[in-house]
């Protein structure tokens, strides 16, 4: 049976063909582009074979209701209904994974975390996303790295950026891209007043390397050595191999200081720095702006995208979709599927 639309299976079934076609080609580890096309692949088959069990599910519970309609159970009764809820929960999930067909969707990503208006409050609420996105990556299985961190003055950070890989991260996490607000009595404050504070999160996709052709002229860019800094209990090399790469032109700032070689810190950077470049070139070229950067805000009241309000009521509200979660401290450690989910649906 064929579904069509997005269950399209015939068509991802002559897709899996011309890429198996491709693995099986002589020297094909040797291309560029041989793990996206390998990664396309196991993409498709598991796609496929989670709709196949949704299938055989769906059969043997339409077999179970035509059971219980010449013989009642109520202990079938029961299993049915755990049966359909499962089906419910499986077909929502294979939903989003094909909603997830943007051009970069599949790519892995860079996101950043920058505090805004709120000085110390602000550096603290960075923190606090943080450690909110590193636990998204841990329930979701996606690998990540940071590349960049730099502390407060006085507490949380400054800036930091996370290499996030994983099947279809950029596709989940594009829409996380914004400002975020926090409103809460602050621990600062010796007064006990309550705070508003502003943070800001950029998503940019890694590319493809057969994507990218962008040739960086060694004169358009500043090199700055320094010394590394610690962060978080991690054992980050504190000698003098901290890389700031500054391109002129675009007056993009990339750091990396993750590595305890000052080469490969460079060569990462370089590389990050080519994303930002492609990037650019696609939203002046294609006018992609909304669709892979998304609309440029201030830091500050009335940019928000979601608001995580901890006093005087309990409440995450996200502005784009109305969702909306009263558990603040569930969605702080990494719950934000909900959030995802409504703004992937968002554009159905």
């Amino acid at each position: 049976m064929n579904y069509g639309g997005h269950f399209d299976t015939e068509a991802k079934q002559e897709k899996i063909k011309e890429l198996e076609k491709l693995t099986n080609e002589q020297n094909f580890w040797e291309k560029e582009n041989s793990n996206d096309i390998y990664k396309e692949l196991n993409t498709l088959k598991n796609t496929l074979n989670s709709v196949e069990e949704l299938k055989t599910s769906i059969k043997a519970s339409l077999d179970t209701l035509e059971l219980l309609k010449v013989e009642y159970d109520e202990e079938m009764k029961e299993l049915l209904e755990n049966d359909i809820k499962d089906i419910s929960d499986k077909l929502d999930k294979i939903e989003l994974e094909l909603l997830l067909n943007g051009q970069y969707d599949n790519c892995d990503c860079i996101l950043e975390i920058h505090p805004g208006a709120g000085g110390t409050e602000s550096c603290d609420w960075a923190l606090m996303l943080y450690r909110m996105y590193t636990r998204y990556c841990e329930k979701k299985d996606f690998k990540y790295e940071v590349i960049d961190y730099q502390d407060g003055e006085e507490a949380g950070i400054k800036s930091v950026s996370i290499m996030i890989h994983g099947t279809n991260a950029y596709g989940y996490l594009k829409n996380e891209k914004g400002v975020h607000r926090l409103i809460r009595i602050s621990p600062f404050d010796s007064n006990s007043r309550r705070h508003t504070s502003f943070a800001s999160v950029d998503i940019t996709p890694i590319y493809n390397n057969t994507d990218i052709n962008i040739e960086i002229k060694e004169s358009d860019i500043r090199v700055d050595i320094y010394r590394s800094s610690g962060h978080g209990g991690q054992g980050v090399n504190t000698t003098d191999s901290a890389v700031r790469i500054t391109h002129i032109p675009s007056k993009i700032v990339v750091t990396c200081q993750n590595e305890r070689s000052q080469i490969r810190n460079k060569e990462i950077a370089l590389n990050v720095l080519k994303n930002k470049l492609y990037q650019l070139e696609l939203e002046k070229r294609e006018g992609e702006l909304h669709d892979i950067k998304g609309e440029n805000k201030d830091i500050n009241f009335g940019s928000q995208i979601r608001t995580y309000t901890m006093h005087p009521y309990s409440l995450v509200k996200d502005h784009r979709t109305n969702t909306e979660n009263t558990n603040v401290s569930k969605v702080l450690d990494g719950d934000i599927d909900e959030f995802i989910n409504a703004n992937l649906r968002r554009g159905v």
